[in-house]
């Protein structure tokens, strides 16, 4: 078999990837983010991690209040030209929604982590999240299962509570709600 001529190769782009880029790649099942202008591809979550996203959205949607919407992924928020996420669950104002998308940071985002977003979800999406002005970043660990919730202080996250299996964790942003972690992963 004879390699390809250069002039058969589809072009290059030997910088970050854009979101008109992202746009356009073709829709093949798997979640697509940007990060930085790193394109991240990761695989269909478990049904551990599934049960989690749905139960949270639950339990946000009972106690969501009149002007605020719940999504779970996928629903893309793009923070910037190089950066559009796709949080397992996100808070947010009716009004900064369009027809595409959330073109700017989430009241809340939540993560559930999974073995390969494990590290992308506690380092850089919290940073991403954090520099773009999101209140509040919450990260689900289904296997211990565990939650815990940062808020934003004067521009920094700090921890607003962490609860570990049965615990009860009270949160008031971005609106009263209480969360036991073991009840978000039980099978029934």
């Amino acid at each position: 078999m004879t390699a390809p001529r250069s002039d058969e190769l589809p072009p290059l782009n030997p910088g970050p990837i854009t979101r008109a880029e992202l746009d356009a790649m073709p829709d093949d099942g798997r979640r697509h983010e940007l990060l930085d202008g790193v394109l991240l591809v990761t695989p269909a979550p478990a049904p551990k991690h599934q049960r989690a996203v749905r139960r949270l959205s639950r339990l946000l949607e009972d106690a969501c209040p009149d002007g605020l919407e719940v999504f779970f992924a996928p629903l893309d928020v793009a923070l910037s030209d190089d950066t559009v996420l796709e949080p397992d669950v996100l808070v947010t104002r009716v009004a900064d929604l369009t027809e595409r998308d959330l073109p700017k940071a989430p009241l809340l985002a939540v993560e559930v982590l999974s073995p390969s977003t494990r590290r992308y979800d506690l380092l850089l999406k919290r940073s991403r999240y954090e520099a773009a002005g999101t209140p509040s970043y919450w990260v689900v660990d289904p296997d211990e299962p565990s939650v815990t919730a940062w808020e934003l202080r004067d521009g920094v996250y700090a921890e607003a509570g962490r609860a570990i299996g049965d615990e009860a964790l009270e949160l008031t942003r971005p609106y009263p709600v209480r969360i036991v972690p073991a009840e978000l992963v039980a099978p029934r």
